[in-house]
């Protein structure tokens, strides 16, 4: 795979490298064992998410069947207080820092003006506009930046704390993606790009989007980037590890190109076959990331049948809690939404208020003829 980080190859085996192999040699095989169990976790979870939407209990859902060792690897780098700012797809890693799935469907549901509180899991809520989240990240950057200026924090030390902004190769094309990664690197902010570069930004391909990998960007603003095999777990979480040590230690911002794939749809509302073809899926869907893993724990003897029968197990448990839950959930009420956009009243959302009241009440006559 060229300069792509690869420790775990797609049939399974384990390859050596000086930079990287040393930061999977540190986790026993319990540690080895929870990246599979939190993988399949999710993918579980994604599943039972899609069929309710197919049922018509979700208003969408976003899958994210094919990218599990990515987000997986990554957030098991970094520490618990680590800022996080994801997109709408990072559900393995919002389920990896305690966020249940109550509050993961809220959103989806559209039953809560948000699905959890931020603070309590250092995960911040997600963002439906692409790339915003960037700037969200760069600001929470800057803002540990100036604590250390200003004493909060230790100005003779490195922050400890380092912030992570996800975006998929969509959102990089965004304005938004490129003024965070200027101001990320005009200030030094310890702040860690996360590209997951699933191939498709809905129907345009990530080859049309930019000729040349997206790691180079990094090297456009004057920060390191490195790409990584999206679907090994084991590089994912040694190259965001490696990353994450750097930028504590006072690096700067730095960025990762994920190469990994979207097997399933952008969303619910998205028909891929319309625009990719069905070999190409399957080229992909044999390098599985979950089924690579579980392969090579089977072959070094690191996990056996009653783990992956418990695990599995253990699955279908959350998403039985997760449909129980979707289903028990109360709608939001809408005016609630208008009347906490703003602190003061405004005259814009007064008359979307009164629109809304209009289109509702259209509802009730016709209940009534």
């Amino acid at each position: 795979m060229g300069d792509v980080v690869q420790l775990l190859t797609e049939n399974g085996e384990l390859r050596e490298d000086e930079v990287y192999s040393r930061y999977v040699e540190e986790l026993d095989d319990a540690a080895l064992r929870d990246l599979y169990r939190h993988m399949a976790l999710e993918r579980r979870v994604d599943a039972e998410a899609t069929s309710l939407q197919r049922q018509g209990q979700l208003a969408l859902w976003a899958p994210a069947l094919g990218q599990e060792a990515a987000q997986v690897g990554t957030i098991a780098a970094l520490k618990p207080t680590d800022r996080v700012f994801p997109t709408y797809r990072e559900h393995a890693m919002a389920l990896y820092r305690g966020i249940s799935p109550e509050e993961l469907m809220a959103t989806f549901r559209a039953a809560r003006h948000t699905g959890w509180d931020p603070h309590t899991y250092h995960f911040n809520n997600y963002a439906v506009v692409l790339a915003s989240q960037t700037l969200h990240a760069a600001g929470w950057a800057m803002g540990i930046v100036q604590d250390q200026r200003t004493g909060t924090l230790d100005p003779d030390q490195p922050a400890d704390e380092i912030v992570l902004a996800c975006l998929g190769d969509g959102a990089s094309s965004q304005g938004d993606a490129h003024e965070s990664m200027v101001f990320a690197s005009s200030y030094q902010l310890p702040l860690l790009y996360f590209i997951q570069n699933n191939h498709w930004a809905i129907s345009v391909p990530s080859s049309t989007q930019s000729p040349a990998p997206l790691v180079r960007r990094a090297y456009g603003y004057g920060f390191t980037g490195v790409q990584v095999d999206g679907n090994d777990v084991l590089a994912s979480y040694a190259v965001a590890r490696h990353c994450a040590e750097q930028i504590r230690e006072g690096s700067g911002p730095q960025l990762i190109e994920s190469i990994t794939y979207r097997l399933g749809a952008h969303t619910t509302a998205d028909d891929p076959t319309k625009y990719r073809s069905a070999e190409e899926v399957e080229v992909w869907r044999a390098k599985d990331p979950i089924a690579r893993c579980r392969s090579w724990l089977q072959a070094e003897q690191k996990a056996d049948e009653t783990f992956f029968e418990e695990t599995d197990a253990e699955a279908d448990e959350l998403a039985a809690e997760l449909r129980r839950a979707v289903l028990e959930m109360e709608p939001i009420d809408l005016e609630r939404v208008f009347d906490t956009v703003y602190a003061e009243p405004h005259r814009q959302v007064e008359v979307e208020k009164a629109w809304l009241k209009d289109y509702e009440a259209g509802f009730a006559e016709e209940e009534g003829r």
